[in-house]
């Protein structure tokens, strides 16, 4: 069994991505992210080298991945 900790929630996930919570959900619902679930409260979690590897390719083409929409900046609150 793999430790929570090293996990991500959504929201810590948008933030280390930069994108907003919604982003993630319509990424994980469309196959593009892979989306684990708390077995205690099946809330969402996001592994950091999945994370990494987003990021990764982002920076190597200098956009999104391939058929991924850019997501709008986030307004600050």
């Amino acid at each position: 069994m793999p430790r929570l900790d090293e996990y991500l929630t959504i929201t810590e996930a948008a933030d280390y991505l930069g994108v907003c919570t919604n982003t993630l959900r319509n990424w994980g619902a469309s196959g593009k992210i892979k989306e684990r679930r708390n077995p205690i409260n099946s809330y969402r979690l996001y592994a950091r080298d999945d994370l990494d590897a987003v990021l990764q390719q982002i920076n190597d083409s200098g956009e999104y991945p391939s058929g991924w929409s850019k997501p709008r900046k986030r307004k600050p609150r």
